[in-house]
């Protein structure tokens, strides 16, 4: 193996490994059921141009990339790693992007971007784990987006009897000082739950946005509850010119290239199909994702058993501490009234959607509500979002859908 294998070892893997133990040998990983696209992608030809490289194949390597380039004219990294090849045959290289002049911060994008698209195929999720984030899903919807911000992976799972099953997965972009959006400009993307709004069309927006735009509902009324700043965060595609972006250097949207964007979007329920932003998606063993679903779920229960039997001690003791500290004595004095002045409370619960909030112990539940009682009767659309307090899941926050801001161009 030459210098510049080694290098790729190292370098894009993080890993140290031996002239006999070379991960690049084993073959590409395609666990999703649209393998067959991924076959004869850029992707997985730039993916298995850069495992030929790491097991000094270099001829085979130029093949694929040269492949890659007809495919794709504009895709700057299969141009990068053709450069270095070539230069290979009459020198020892030392690292991707040793025969470019190209500036160090852009060489750095590019050499993440080779990692993030080798990663992929080399450590997929086994086929039998679970999105530990994804529990239960409403029936209207057909499928939902789990965006990985560690990977640079936008997977897609369809709604298979309220289950998610993986079927499709795309190389993605986010903000360029990562998650964890808190401020307007502050150049990060926001990691919660949330919903595709609109779809903005090609024509009505300048070439920076590509193929198209997908308006998510950030700040959702978690974010509002945090005084987390900024809007207008899209899932969109790029500029006519280039077909990818690294995987850090947006301005806080998730982005994917156009040709991604257009198959991405039969997957889209405009108003519906939910959106769940990770700074790294868990994936775990089906017991263990079953035995958390219906642990939730039975929560759930408990609480809308609790309220129809109209006691409020057991019914308050669902809710945070601090929700009640913050919303004061008012509020508990509000709950016991609504409770306390009926004759009796029938609530039936349905269309449940059931998430574990990626940032942290917390879990999130929306459902269709029918409310009844002697004095009223109502339908809502009810949000519960849970944070786990003294080993319990506790609410912390209650809300009612919130009415969806509109959509406009802005700064993040």
């Amino acid at each position: 193996m030459n210098r510049f294998s080694r290098f790729l070892a190292r370098v894009l893997l993080g890993l140290t490994v031996s002239l006999g133990a070379v991960a690049g040998e084993a073959p590409l990983l395609l666990a999703s059921a649209d393998a067959g696209r991924l076959l004869g992608s850029p992707d997985a030809r730039i993916a298995r141009a850069l495992q030929d490289i790491r097991g000094n194949r270099l001829e085979d390597a130029l093949r694929e990339v040269d492949r890659v380039i007809a495919q794709r004219p504009d895709f700057r990294l299969a141009h990068l790693i053709r450069g270095d090849i070539l230069m290979a045959r009459s020198r020892p290289l030392t690292g991707l992007g040793t025969s470019t002049r190209a500036p160090a911060d852009s060489l750095a994008d590019l050499r993440d971007e080779a990692r993030a698209r080798l990663l992929r195929y080399i450590d997929q999720p086994a086929s039998d784990l679970m999105p530990s984030q994804i529990l239960q899903l409403a029936p209207q919807h057909r499928h939902v987006l789990l965006a990985d911000a560690s990977r640079a992976r936008l997977y897609v799972f369809e709604n298979v009897n309220g289950e998610p099953k993986l079927v499709s997965d795309y190389y993605m972009t986010i903000g360029r000082n990562g998650t964890e959006k808190r401020v307007e400009g502050d150049k990060r993307t926001p990691v919660g739950v949330y919903r595709i709004l609109s779809q903005v069309a090609r024509q009505r927006l300048t070439d920076f946005y590509g193929a198209g735009a997908f308006p998510l509902d950030y700040p959702n009324a978690w974010d509002q509850a945090q005084r987390r700043g900024g809007h207008g965060i899209w899932l969109h595609g790029v500029p006519s010119d280039t077909y990818s972006r690294p995987p850090r250097s947006s301005d806080g949207c998730v982005v994917v290239s156009n040709p991604d964007l257009k198959d991405l979007s039969r997957y889209i329920d405009v108003g519906s199909t939910p959106v769940v932003i990770a700074e790294r998606a868990d994936w775990i063993d089906r017991d263990t994702w079953t035995r958390t679903r219906d642990g939730l779920l039975q929560r759930l229960r408990d609480w809308k058993e609790d309220w129809e039997a109209r006691d409020p001690d057991r019914f308050l003791r669902h809710y945070s501490n601090k929700l009640a500290m913050r919303d004061g004595q008012g509020w508990l004095n509000a709950k016991r009234g609504n409770i306390l002045n009926k004759d009796w409370i029938r609530v039936e619960l349905s269309d449940v959607n059931l998430f574990l909030y990626p940032d942290g112990d917390m879990a999130y539940a929306e459902f269709r509500q029918n409310y009844a009682s002697d004095k009223l009767s109502s339908q809502s659309s009810k949000r519960l979002f849970w944070r786990m307090e003294d080993g319990a899941w506790r609410v912390a926050l209650e809300t009612s859908a919130e009415a969806h801001p509109s959509t406009q161009l802005a700064k993040r």
